[in-house]
């Protein structure tokens, strides 16, 4: 594996690229702004390359972008009600930036800090950072560590790990919005996925899940057969028109604590490219990019449509923290929150 990297001064710190070229030339661009996936270069069924990771032109333009394109958010990805959680009888409060709700760990969360970043012999990119006791809310001192790797066969790997000197709540993803036609090829409906996924979460209008795990079937919510994603996304069923649509986060099938499977593929009859994701976690967010539209400029010289891209995000379930019905989400001093996500990109 042949790692590069190159620094990019900005007005918050200078950001390290590292570039990850495998032996078939395949491409994976990694960013110290938030642990990001800023590139991936991978061959159609043709053997032709495209980037199939939206993304900007501008290295800087990653801080505090409204999509938050590729990032590792934290310390909370997805929604917390309210901004609000109780732990051990203390009530803690977040910054609301969502609505009413707190959304991925705040306005200065993990995905918009610099991490500290080195390559490993063996030519992983390793970003870590210690989130101080009290950032943006949060109790305890957190050490978090997010390991890349890529294959020879197209496969990205992402183990993300976390400790804390202190009880408190963690959930960590990566936000990498997928177009397998390519990055500048436009809408991403015509995509089909599959989820390992019967049921899903329900939400109030604030996309809160209300506590219920709900069957899929019947819905526009099935994904148990491959289904492109715009076949039912104008739907009038509320999951979709509270979010304008998908935004919403299924259940994985016989999900057991540690043990890695794949939860979703997403094809793509056009280019010939699929993706499969395998993880660790317990559930994952499908976000078809709805509010992606005035995003800063792209790699290709444009700012982004709704719909250009679609986001599989595995992770624990949102307002875990209010609802304890769900997988916990809280994190004991003495323990690792130990979790793995991998893209592999194919072709059919």
């Amino acid at each position: 594996m042949n790692v590069t990297s190159k620094i990019y001064p900005s007005a918050k710190g200078d950001i390290t690229l590292y570039t990850l070229t495998n032996a078939s030339g395949a491409q994976v661009v990694l960013s110290s702004l938030g642990a990001g996936i800023v590139s991936v270069i991978v061959p159609d069924s043709k053997g032709a390359m495209a980037d199939v990771v939206l993304g900007y032109a501008d290295p800087a333009d990653y801080f505090y972008d409204g999509p938050c394109a590729g990032k590792v958010p934290g310390r909370y990805a997805n929604r917390i009600a309210a901004g609000h959680f109780v732990l051990d009888g203390v009530d803690y409060q977040l910054a609301v930036n969502n609505g009413p709700n707190a959304l991925h760990g705040g306005p200065e969360g993990f995905q918009n800090r610099i991490w500290d970043s080195e390559v490993t012999p063996d030519g992983h990119v390793v970003f870590t950072r210690i989130s101080p006791d009290g950032e943006e809310g949060y109790p305890g001192q957190l050490q978090v560590r997010a390991d890349y790797s890529w294959s020879d066969d197209n496969e990205l790997s992402l183990n993300l790990q976390a400790e804390t000197d202190r009880r408190t709540v963690v959930n960590l993803t990566n936000h990498a919005y997928f177009n397998l036609s390519g990055e500048d090829s436009g809408s991403v409906l015509d995509h089909k996925l599959w989820l390992d996924a019967h049921l899903y979460l329900p939400t109030d209008q604030s996309l809160i899940p209300t506590g219920d795990m709900v069957s899929v079937k019947d819905t526009p919510m099935d994904f148990t057969e491959p289904k492109g994603l715009g076949v039912d996304i104008k739907a009038e069923y509320p999951a979709l028109t509270f979010g304008k649509g998908y935004d919403n986060c299924w259940i994985v099938d016989n999900w057991h604590p540690g043990t890695i499977k794949t939860v979703a593929r997403l094809t793509d009859e056009k280019s010939g490219r699929m993706l499969e994701v395998d993880t660790t976690q317990p559930a994952a967010q499908v976000y078809t990019g709805n509010w992606l539209d005035g995003s800063p400029k792209s790699k290709s010289g444009r700012s982004y449509n709704d719909y250009d891209g679609v986001a599989i995000e595995c992770q624990h379930m949102p307002d875990a923290p209010n609802k304890p019905q769900f997988a916990s989400t809280v994190l004991n001093p003495g323990e690792k929150l130990d979790e793995t996500i991998i893209f592999k990109f194919k072709t059919i």
